[in-house]
């Protein structure tokens, strides 16, 4: 991803988005909710450290004749001190249960250790969320703890370089 992008997606400008991606938006991506989320609060930081902030941010897009985007994979920033970056995802309502969440992190996992210095790789999803846990679980992650969410209890997750 790229300043440029964040800033069409944030300031609703639809036809920039999906020229800057070169794929056709899904008519509810990105909500709000999830932009403000991923994005806004860090824009400044993202101005002043492009390259820092949006480390291995990928948009996920279908291979169809007509490309569309049916998700994001994204990480906190390139790796820490020990060697870690931590990754989150979501796919589109309308592209689940087909195999591109598991496909997707999968990519971005696997470009990530190919990248100097990363040892690591930790997620985190709700336990209730089943599709998420089965992606992390199907890639090689373990559940190495357990937070709290507004919206309910979260495990978290880590996979070591494969």
């Amino acid at each position: 991803m790229t300043v440029d992008l964040v800033e069409a997606v944030l300031d609703g400008r639809r036809a920039d988005t999906e020229a800057l991606i070169g794929a056709k938006m899904p008519t509810a991506w990105p909500g709000r909710a999830l932009v403000e989320r991923a994005f806004l609060a860090r824009l400044e930081e993202i101005r002043a450290n492009p390259d820092h902030r949006l480390w291995g941010d990928r948009v996920a897009i279908t291979r169809d004749s007509e490309p569309r985007v049916i998700g994001s994979v994204i990480f906190h920033g390139g790796p820490d001190k020990q060697g870690a970056v931590e990754v989150a995802y979501g796919i589109e309502e309308e592209s689940q249960r087909q195999g591109f969440g598991y496909e997707a992190v999968y990519a971005a996992v696997s470009w990530a250790f190919g990248e100097p210095h990363v040892r690591i790789v930790r997620a985190s999803t709700f336990t209730w969320h089943a599709a998420s846990r089965r992606i992390l679980e199907k890639i090689g992650f373990r559940i190495v703890g357990t937070s709290n969410d507004i919206l309910g209890e979260m495990l978290e997750y880590e996979v070591a370089k494969f």
